[in-house]
């Protein structure tokens, strides 16, 4: 029984050599021994819990012979506590381990191609070079902490226990199992390209052309000469009506004699249609009606605006002057034209205008001989636009007229009102002294 080793007789006394500790001062001496005292501490916990282990399986099969051995039974709560504490420690240090190794440094061009991103103007400046150097070592800071927390990821699995909940590493996303990676858009792309290649005609080069005769028509061209009406003087209501109706018809006819002459004889040519499959001609056809179109709205939604903006509160430079006569008739005064005849008058413009370039066939409807038109009717949302804008500033600008008319009124309206005239028959009716008749 001497000779039987013991879990006692498994640890050397906790002694340091004499070789050691004669060199050693007092308290040096007393941090080894404690530390040696830890480190046999660790050796018998594990001696016991192996120990514990080997005694269970053994009594384990003896009692149940053949059959599968039950699952180890919960352990105490002061091991599972000292468990756990083993497991935390181990992390915390293997992860300090791997934090610590060297990482693959930043390549210098991947920084160099960052500041090529930025622009020139927001480089330029000895405080602008001090912040780029001073984000350039925040992107290297971070690009190391990220290869760091991507070695702690793949290389450290996080146990789930208490006490790490607050340790940011955890295993990396396993890889996607049975995905397909193939690339089946690829081919229906290429398909819906080519598509759109053969039937998006406004890729056509006569297209090109007939935009190049819109923009260089109607860049600088409106409909109504607005900066004339100013110098002008003032103007009275249906002189104004005359002369808009007027600069309209002169205008249509101009734009029929050049523009849409041009737009006809480059689609009599041969090369009009080049590469316009036979069953695509109409579509072509209603693409080039669309884009002319769309230039005609734009013309006329330009010249309303600009009329609009005659009457911008902010700027009064521009503002027409209009002629208004002060009446008086029998028994009533009133201006001429009325305000409500004013306002007609102005909201005539952007309907006449709206009326202009309503009766243009379409390239097609000429070549055939039909009479289809032009869809250039000026979009709704514009005349509402217009309409409620030029009504508010109208009434704004009337505020002095309808005070000055209404001064009038007060002062002078019972001239003509009949009150005057009642009163001196009154008089008359009644007996004065010769002073009171003077």
């Amino acid at each position: 029984r001497s000779n039987k080793k013991t879990l006692r007789t498994s640890f050397l006394p906790t002694v340091l050599p004499s070789s050691v500790t004669s060199d050693m001062l007092p308290l040096q001496n007393k941090l080894l021994t404690y530390r040696r005292c830890k480190e046999q501490q660790k050796m018998l916990n594990q001696l016991l819990i192996d120990r514990a282990l080997k005694v269970y399986h053994a009594s384990m099969e003896e009692k149940y012979c053949r059959d599968p051995v039950p699952p180890i039974p919960e352990l105490p709560s002061t091991v599972r506590k000292y468990f756990f504490n083993i497991l935390t420690a181990n992390y915390l240090f293997m992860k300090k381990y791997v934090r610590s190794n060297q990482v693959v440094p930043i390549q210098q061009r991947w920084l160099m191609s960052m500041l090529t991103l930025v622009p020139q103007s927001l480089m330029e400046g000895k405080d602008r070079e001090l912040l780029a150097e001073k984000l350039l070592g925040e992107i290297i800071r971070d690009y190391e902490m990220s290869m760091r927390r991507y070695m702690v990821r793949s290389i450290l699995i996080k146990p789930d226990i208490k006490g790490l909940e607050d340790e940011e590493e955890a295993p990396l996303p396993l890889l996607p199992i049975g995905l397909d990676f193939s690339r089946p858009w690829h081919n229906s792309f290429i398909q819906a390209k080519n598509k759109i290649f053969s039937n998006l005609h406004i890729l056509h080069p006569t297209m090109k052309t007939l935009l190049d005769l819109g923009y260089a028509t109607f860049s600088n061209f409106l409909i109504v000469d607005f900066s004339s009406f100013r110098l002008k003087g003032p103007i009275d209501c249906e002189s104004l009506k005359t002369d808009v109706s007027l600069s309209c018809s002169k205008a249509e006819e101009k734009i029929l004699n050049t523009w849409y002459q041009r737009i006809i004889s480059l689609f009599t040519q041969k090369e009009a249609l080049k590469g316009v499959k036979l069953d695509q001609v109409d579509s072509f056809y209603n693409c080039v009606a669309i884009l002319m179109s769309n230039q005609l709205k734009e013309l006329l939604r330009r010249t309303v605006e600009a009329f609009v903006k005659l009457f911008d509160p902010e700027d009064r430079r521009y503002l027409p002057l209009f002629k208004m006569e002060l009446t008086l008739d029998e028994k009533n005064m009133e201006f001429y034209p009325s305000f409500q005849d004013l306002e007609e008058a102005i909201l005539f413009i952007v309907n006449r205008i709206g009326q202009t370039l309503q009766n243009i066939q379409t390239v097609h409807s000429w070549l055939m001989e039909d009479t289809t038109t032009l869809d250039s009717e000026l979009p709704n949302h514009v005349i509402v636009w217009a309409t409620s804008t030029l009504k508010k500033s109208i009434r704004d600008n009337l505020e002095g007229p309808k005070e000055y008319f209404e001064n009038y009124v007060e002062k002078y309206g019972w001239l003509v009102d009949g009150t005057a005239q009642a009163r001196i028959e009154r008089f008359e009716a009644e007996q004065h002294s010769f002073d009171e008749y003077t």
